[in-house]
């Protein structure tokens, strides 16, 4: 084995939260990158295996690495940016940011700190929205790849309603979506996601134009936002106004499938709420950015019992936290006051193998099957006296596991690992 790593350990091999595995004693053995065996310990060493071999946690949580869903590249630099809601936030604040990204030597310097800020927070695969520039998502793309990173990414597309420095022009940016495709997508762990910002920051002839490209490239993968804020219905509808409804707009570009990720759809009506079901697109659910900016409380039991996948995500800068950890208390607290109570095991198969099936990565990625992708993050609990006080007192996996997710954060991140190897260590070796 290359590595060997002996742990509390848990995954979720099947297609829910129902069919998560716990060893109070387990070890991962991982071989050239990839999961060779998951079991207890006993029953790999009654098999031969000698323990002796383990990096050794025993007070530890070993489970696959956080998968965030949506979270914005150039953003991170204002999170926690105050008192403003969608709109006006994306004008005071987030554009400005995004305009430095034009700078190669800027971007890159910012691609290194994002891609180790997420391992650091355990997440060790990501869909992100890069900026509008293609210097910024090669170097996106460049970090990532470094790191043996899962990402998927892509040029922001948006060329209306956007200030001088981001907003970008026709047909040049579907052009340089097209070419970044060409270089960078299924070159090793990474893929293109074609990314009109939203409908409002796009034309219809952009938008047409990006259905088209996905038209030519249909495994590559759409991501945008779609009902957000009610202001920005409002404001959508009146630039569109020939659309049925917001998630017509996609609809009627081709940007509406199974690899298409819709942010947020918070206020979707009950026919948008049928026909996405019909098409596969999934719902990004982002309960901390939603809280953050006043957007609304996504109905997210309603979206689920409809049929539509629905993936939990941090969305920085809008979520002031890049640790899912944090993602999961919020959205708890979300659907409490909608009277749907998250359990924990939910919420981390959610951010796990749930955001794998919902990216249609689970094949690679999202629990220890042997044969999968070997990205797994090691949780301490003594890294917070808080985390560490409450978790000694659980009597259960699942009271462990809610006293992580309610106060746990980056702090009990120990170690992240893709492909086998420790990328991220905040703690010395195992013995």
């Amino acid at each position: 084995m290359d590595r060997a790593i002996r742990a509390k350990a848990l995954h979720f091999p099947g297609s829910n939260a129902g069919s998560m595995t716990y060893f109070d004693d387990g070890v991962l053995l991982i071989r050239d990158g990839t999961v060779v065996d998951f079991d207890d310990a006993s029953r790999l060493e009654s098999k031969g295996f000698d323990l002796g071999q383990c990096e050794s946690y025993p007070e530890h949580l070993l489970m696959p690495g956080f998968i965030d869903p949506h979270i914005h590249f150039p953003q991170w630099d204002v999170v926690a940016s105050f008192g403003t809601r969608l709109l006006e936030w994306l004008e005071t604040y987030t554009f400005p940011a995004e305009r430095r990204f034009a700078d190669p030597e800027f971007a890159e310097v910012a691609a290194e700190e994002f891609c180790d800020g997420l391992l650091a927070a355990g997440t060790t695969t990501a869909m992100a929205y890069s900026s509008s520039h293609a210097v910024a998502t090669e170097a996106l793309f460049r970090a990532a790849e470094r790191r043996s990173m899962r990402l998927l990414t892509g040029k922001v597309l948006m060329d209306q309603n956007a200030p001088d420095g981001v907003r970008d022009v026709m047909p040049a940016a579907i052009s340089e979506s097209e070419a970044l495709l060409k270089a960078w997508h299924g070159r090793g762990r990474l893929g293109y996601v074609i990314t009109p910002r939203f409908a409002g920051t796009s034309t219809p002839e952009q938008l047409s134009a990006a259905g088209e490209l996905f038209a030519r490239y249909p495994d590559a993968w759409v991501q945008t936002h779609l009902s957000e804020t009610i202001e920005e219905i409002n404001w959508t509808a009146s630039i569109h106004p020939s659309a049925k409804d917001y998630f017509g707009i996609y609809e009627d570009a081709g940007l509406a499938n199974a690899r298409a990720m819709m942010g947020h759809c918070i206020h979707l009506t009950a026919e948008e709420i049928r026909r996405m079901a019909g098409s596969g697109a999934a719902a990004i659910f982002c309960p901390s950015s939603n809280l953050f900016l006043g957007s609304g409380l996504m109905p997210y039991e309603r979206l689920m019992e409809a049929g539509i996948p629905v993936g939990l995500a941090s969305d920085v800068g809008g979520g002031p936290q890049i640790c899912l950890l944090h993602t999961m208390a919020d959205a708890y607290k979300v659907l409490q006051l909608q009277g749907y109570p998250l359990s924990a095991k939910e919420a981390f198969f959610q951010v796990t193998k749930g955001n794998a099936q919902v990216l249609q990565i689970d094949s690679f990625v999202g629990d220890f099957t042997p044969g999968k992708e070997a990205d797994f993050i090691l949780i301490d609990p003594e890294k917070s006296p808080e985390v560490s006080r409450r978790v000694a007192r659980a009597q259960t996996i699942d009271e462990r596991l809610f006293a992580l997710m309610m106060l746990g954060d980056a702090r009990v991140i120990a170690q992240a690992s893709t492909l086998g190897q420790c990328r991220i260590s905040k703690r010395s070796e195992g013995t």
